[in-house]
């Protein structure tokens, strides 16, 4: 009997459903020579330190270093406290009977980090020792369902993969149970106060922005700015400089050329420039751009939309959610003339998907190089009609972005008139020539200024025109924003730097804060923990969140870079990297950062 284990019943049943095994037993499926059985997320996990003989919270206890881990059945909450999941036990039970008639064992748990774990984790604690095979799919269609099978992988090209997955949750038990006994009993409280490896430098960040806000002083300055009339065409344009004192703005202010000081023509045209511009366009989504778009959209949180794709791809509509890379290799992208022809019909995106079968896609997004464990999020072709609500919002923005993405440029042209009058002042207009990428959500461009004019009038340099009105602004500077959670993410992926290019930030994925498929659940984690609440779309900490910031801030735990440096090295083991060196590594900085927070002396906590 073969025997295949997926990472929840729900994907067990779809796999069942493809080979036509019907019969149900009690924790797996029967039928056609196979077994699909499953797990519920993760059923194991590495023991608490009581386990290890750290009885208690006790200063001479930390740092705790175990010689080696243990795993254990995942525990509930119950009035008798802590006790082993019996569902969880009765799983186990159900999967090594399984594994012990098994002729061969097909590991079908989530292609990525966390699915090689829960099955790792089930094999070792169950002892067992048959060769295993991977089914490695982006997509749960019925046809990449059974392509996937006659491609099945010998385990072991898997085992870098597991290195990475186990390095990682044994640096999040250092780090978090170290750095949360260490901090607790330093600060003498009754109340648990929570640390963890990627979770505390995000809080950082966003204690950091909030009190920066908090203690911004806006400064005044002052703008000219003159209205300028072409044969009935007014346009604006503003003064070159910004202004510190209202008497040297009220000074230029006063030269200005206006109507009103008598003068017919007072605005004389210095120079004139016009410059095509190509906007190249969006890359395919990836989880992370999809979250930040989700919640620039619809307010959703990036939980939300993990969820709602996550339900999307085991209903076989699009493929693979928690991906990290946005592009896609030359296989894939001759599949895409079909995806686009199959969206005609759609009520939003038909006309442009039509016009998309006329001309040569854009391959921006095509690069194989680029392509982790999985490719961008794409549709897959299936019918996606019957879907509404945020599953339409979601599936939309997939559909939409992959259209975006192998569309033509945006061309525009940026205009920008010099009027002399007194002193100099600058006229911005953008056209778009043509719209491209931008026509799949009718996309305005966001980022255009309160001072740009739509379009500016045909002007020669040394012309004079009228100027019909003039005006002294008063205007303040602004901090930043709050951050919300598409801010957050998008600060996430390069821990924290300010990066506006595409690509560039793409190049730095791997020096993130956690990674696309767990930034949701550090966010949720900091709110569940009372460190930060959402008001409105804002993610602002609680006064509990500043106390514990204001002890880490200028500790190794809360800086962004270095917890980046550490995801790195999470990605270079699943290339070969040593993990003996990870590990002698992250003992140290566990060290380290026990022995900072043992010695803060926070008492302001208690």
């Amino acid at each position: 009997m073969k025997i295949v284990i997926a990472e929840k019943p729900s994907v067990a049943r779809e796999l069942a459903k493809v080979f036509g095994a019907t019969t149900k037993k009690d924790g797996y499926i029967e039928g056609k020579g196979y077994s699909f059985t499953w797990a519920f997320g993760h059923l194991l996990q590495l023991v608490p330190p009581q386990d290890y003989g750290y009885i208690g919270w006790r200063r001479q206890h930390l740092p705790m270093l175990p010689a080696k881990f243990k795993l254990g059945i995942r525990k509930i909450k119950t009035k008798d406290g802590m006790v082993e999941d019996p569902g969880v036990r009765k799983q186990l039970n159900i999967i090594k009977m399984l594994f012990e008639d098994a002729t061969e064992i097909i590991v079908a748990t989530d292609a990525g980090r966390e699915g090689e774990l829960i099955f790792r984790y089930i094999y070792y604690f169950l002892k067992c020792k048959k060769p295993f095979k991977r089914l490695w799919i982006s997509s749960q269609t019925d046809a990449a369902i059974k392509e996937g099978f006659r491609n099945l992988k010998p385990g072991t090209e898997y085992d870098s993969l597991f290195n990475s997955a186990h390095c990682r949750s044994e640096s999040d038990w250092l780090v978090g149970m170290n750095a949360t006994q260490a901090l607790s009993i330093s600060a003498g409280s009754r109340v648990v106060l929570s640390l963890g490896r990627v979770q505390t430098p995000t809080l950082a960040m966003i204690c950091s922005r909030f009190l920066e806000i908090k203690d911004f002083v806006p400064q005044t300055f002052y703008q000219l700015a003159i209205q300028v009339d072409k044969e009935g065409q007014l346009f604006r344009a503003m003064s070159i400089h910004n202004f510190i004192k209202k008497e040297e703005a009220e000074a230029d202010f006063s030269k200005i050329k206006d109507l009103e000081s008598g003068f017919s023509n007072g605005g004389k045209i210095v120079s004139v420039e016009a410059k095509p511009r190509k906007e190249p366009p969006p890359l395919l989504h990836d989880l992370s751009s999809l979250q930040q778009e989700a919640n620039k959209k619809k307010g959703f949180t990036a939980d939300q939309t993990l969820n709602i794709l996550q339900g999307l791809y085991e209903s076989k509509l699009v493929t693979y959610p928690r991906t990290g890379s946005r592009y896609i290799g030359d296989d894939v992208f001759a599949t895409v003339p079909s995806l686009i022809e199959k969206l005609k019909e759609h009520q939003d995106f038909g006309k442009q998907a039509e016009f998309l079968t006329t001309v040569a896609l854009n391959k921006r997004s095509v690069n194989a190089k680029k392509v982790t464990d999985h490719h961008a999020i794409l549709p897959t072709g299936e019918s996606a009609y019957q879907l509404s609500g945020n599953n339409k919002a979601i599936y939309d923005m997939v559909a939409g972005r992959m259209l975006e993405a192998f569309h033509q440029e945006c061309v525009k042209e940026i205009s920008k008139i010099t009027v002399e009058s007194g002193s100099l002042f600058v006229a911005n207009g953008t056209v778009v020539r043509a719209a491209g990428w931008r026509s799949v959500f009718n996309d305005k461009d966001e980022e255009k200024k309160d001072e740009e004019n739509p379009s500016l009038p045909k002007v020669k340099v040394g012309e004079e025109l009228p100027i019909v009105k003039k005006a002294l602004l008063e205007k303040q500077t602004k901090p930043k924003s709050l951050y919300n959670e598409a801010s957050l993410l998008k600060a996430l992926e390069t821990s924290g730097k300010d990066i506006e290019d595409e690509e560039l930030r793409y190049a730095m994925k791997d020096s993130g804060l956690g990674t696309p498929a767990t930034r949701a659940a550090i966010i949720e984690t900091l709110i569940n923990r009372e460190y930060v609440i959402r008001e409105k779309r804002n993610l602002v900490p609680t006064t509990k969140g500043l106390a514990v910031y204001d002890v880490v801030k200028d500790k190794k735990i809360a800086q962004a870079e270095l917890t980046g440096q550490w995801e790195k090295r999470l990605e270079e083991i699943r290339s070969g990297a040593s993990v003996a060196d990870f590990k002698a590594e992250i003992a140290e900085y566990t060290r380290t950062i026990t022995s900072e927070l043992l010695l803060a002396g926070v008492g302001m906590l208690k």
